[in-house]
């Protein structure tokens, strides 16, 4: 084999890859800027000519503005509780052997094996005013009247998280399997603390599985579209649904392509920003 045939090699065995996220990822982005810019279209999708009037329209509307807040807030705390709780159980499963360690990683992963539909008609039976819950609470005396759990963020974020808590928990795991027991062990001979060993030992090394798995929760709770409209109804709507509804239900392509590139661009620079700052954090322990 020549030496010019040699130096190609790696570029023809990544050059699938690239062919695929040209494609599937690069183009649809593409396509999707060239339709925000065109001119709103009465009766057709978009009309000739450019046009930013979409941007001008959304940003100066404070309607949307706080409806992008909003969304933000909802991924920041679907994240966070993800976290909080996937945390103690991506090291149960990580450091312990577990009889029924098999049935414990499939309970993990079950939310996984429902369709996205079912689960939030699920969330609904559960959270409505005359749901299983408000009528337990109701029944043993603890509350007079239905809780406000449903058409609500508390709604949502409640059914994201028992949607997304997998994606928290596998990558978390993954991180603290692959940490020497021996590393903590020493730390605990040398007059270390468990807090403290925690804090400047554990977590440090498992950093990059919290960063891994915050960035995917947080990016899937920004794009959720299904359990927000049926968990927020009519009263909240994230960015996900309005750009839906821009395009299906009143054929604003234009305004919705707008919507949707800024939504992608608020999240990508929410998870560099967090990307940075974790791995600072990171570095400096």
């Amino acid at each position: 084999m020549s030496l010019r045939a040699k130096s190609l090699k790696p570029f023809a065995l990544i050059a699938p890859a690239v062919l695929l996220l040209g494609v599937f990822l690069v183009l649809p982005y593409i396509n999707i800027v060239v339709m925000s810019l065109r001119n709103p279209g009465s009766g057709t999708p978009y009309a000739p000519g450019f046009t930013l009037s979409n941007y001008l329209r959304l940003f100066a509307d404070s309607f949307y503005l706080e409806q992008t807040a909003n969304t933000l807030m909802i991924g920041f705390i679907t994240t966070s509780v993800c976290l909080l709780l996937g945390f103690p159980v991506a090291w149960q499963l990580a450091k312990t052997q577990m009889r029924f360690r098999g049935l414990a990683y499939g309970l993990v992963l079950s939310p996984l094996l429902v369709g996205i539909v079912i689960r939030s008609y699920g969330w609904t039976i559960l959270l409505g005013n005359n749901g299983m819950i408000n009528r337990t609470l109701i029944g043993f005396g603890l509350i007079d009247r239905p809780l406000g759990l449903m058409y609500n963020s508390l709604g949502i974020v409640i059914a994201l998280v028992h949607v997304f808590l997998p994606f928290m928990i596998l990558p978390l795991m993954s991180a603290l399997q692959g940490i020497d027991p021996s590393i903590e062990a020493a730390a605990r001979s040398l007059g270390a603390g468990r807090i403290t060993a925690f804090r400047r030992i554990v977590l440090p090394l498992a950093m990059p599985g919290i960063q891994a798995g915050c960035i995917v929760v947080f990016v899937l709770s920004l794009s959720a579209y299904v359990t927000p409209s049926l968990i927020g109804g009519l009263r909240v709507k994230t960015m996900a649904v309005s750009v839906v509804d821009a395009l299906i239900d009143t054929f604003q392509w234009p305004f919705g392509s707008a919507m949707a590139l800024i939504l992608s661009l608020t999240g990508a620079m929410v998870v560099m920003l967090f990307a940075r700052l974790t791995r600072m954090k990171w570095k400096a322990n």
